[in-house]
């Protein structure tokens, strides 16, 4: 299991350090997966750039980039073609809907537990919390994003805390559900 949850993507040279690590293979050959569909409105849409270059900064060619907007399902043995899923910010509710109703909430979870690798972004993180009805149940706790004050670097204790909350600077990496998440950055 590979998976970075932040609010702002690869906002620091640290998250994106520990995003590179999680990849664990030559960038210049990664492929990649981007999905903007939570991107409904004019600031989420506006952010797009960003989310895209957040995947070029670190190395991996435009031309293995894909762009899914979830109108339809993906296959697990499609997905696990992409060695990153890229799920961008915008409208948590509208994007958990549109992976519950294309079935690929399936897919993804399973390519998940397979060892994919899967970058959230503000509410492409939010889909793996509690904080709304049919989530992704990835981690057991609500979680906020964008906070001025977040959790505090290091490794998680078990149960989880009720609420957690991540700055821009932070991101929680999960690489074990039953001791191996950190909280990474400030």
């Amino acid at each position: 299991m590979r998976v970075l949850l932040t609010s702002a993507g690869l906002e620091t040279e640290e998250i994106k350090k520990h995003f590179i690590n999680l990849v664990g293979k030559d960038m210049s050959f990664v492929k990649a997966l981007f999905i903007p569909t939570a991107a409904i409105d004019a600031d989420a849409i506006e952010v797009l750039p960003k989310c895209m270059h957040d995947l070029l900064k670190c190395g991996i060619p435009k031309q293995n980039i894909d762009v899914f907007d979830l109108h339809a399902t993906m296959e697990l043995e499609k997905l696990k073609q992409y060695d990153v899923v890229y799920l961008c910010g915008g409208s948590t509710r509208y994007l958990l809907d549109r992976i519950n109703d294309t079935g690929l909430r399936t897919s993804l979870m399973a390519y998940i537990h397979d060892n994919g690798m899967v970058i959230g972004v503000s509410a492409g993180s939010l889909i793996f919390a509690n904080n709304l009805e049919n989530n992704l149940g990835l981690i057991d706790t609500k979680m906020d994003v964008h906070c001025e004050t977040g959790e505090k670097r290091g490794k998680l204790i078990l149960p989880l805390k009720e609420h957690m909350q991540l700055t821009n600077t932070c991101a929680l990496v999960i690489r074990d559900l039953a001791d191996g998440m950190e909280i990474v950055g400030e």
